[in-house]
């Protein structure tokens, strides 16, 4: 049997998604968005509003990154969410956190996240099915602290995910099974 519950934003788990821009000064900008995903392999949807700050230097710099959140910066990622960019113009500094410019585009790199997209601005998108950024992703990176043998290690990522039924971050950590191969003892 199955219960019918209330529609939400979106799908669990959804990504949290650490937007990073340099405002007009030079400081940056970050905002949490849990609205984003990769519509191919090197292309970013995000979906975002024109009246976010980061939209705003997106448009302006053509460029941004976007990191994973994960496990250690659970209230800094949140804060990233519940401040805005248009109220507070440095909230990294209030975070506590670091950033340094990306090798690739006008945009920084949030030091502490472990995994972060380097992205050039495409277009922004606007119609009745929703609006958004797109961009090209032109350089991806990672902490070493997460890599093992030349390779990302997701454990040691410990990314977070957003459960929009109830608002809590969850830790994405455990490897349950092995892509395009567990599925084919069924065929």
């Amino acid at each position: 049997m199955r219960t019918k519950i209330n529609l939400t934003e979106g799908i669990f788990p959804m990504p949290v998604l650490m937007v990073a821009t340099y405002n007009e000064d030079g400081s940056v900008n970050v905002m949490n968005a849990a609205w984003g995903t990769m519509q191919e392999r090197g292309t970013v949807a995000l979906n975002l509003t024109e009246t976010h700050k980061t939209v705003e230097n997106i448009k302006k710099r053509k460029a941004f990154t976007v990191s994973i959140a994960d496990a250690a910066h659970v209230a800094e990622a949140d804060y990233f969410g519940v401040e805005s960019g248009n109220k507070v113009p440095d909230k990294l500094k209030k975070s506590g956190l670091t950033a340094c410019k990306a090798e690739f585009v006008d945009a920084p790199v949030i030091n502490e996240f472990p995994l972060c997209l380097e992205c050039e601005f495409i277009e922004y998108q606007n119609n009745e099915y929703g609006c958004g950024v797109i961009g090209k992703v032109v350089n991806v990176t990672a902490d070493e602290r997460v890599m093992v043998d030349g390779k990302v290690d997701m454990s040691l990522v410990d990314a977070i995910a957003f459960d929009p039924y109830t608002h809590g971050y969850y830790r994405v950590t455990e490897r349950v099974g092995e892509a395009f191969r567990d599925g084919l003892k069924l065929k």
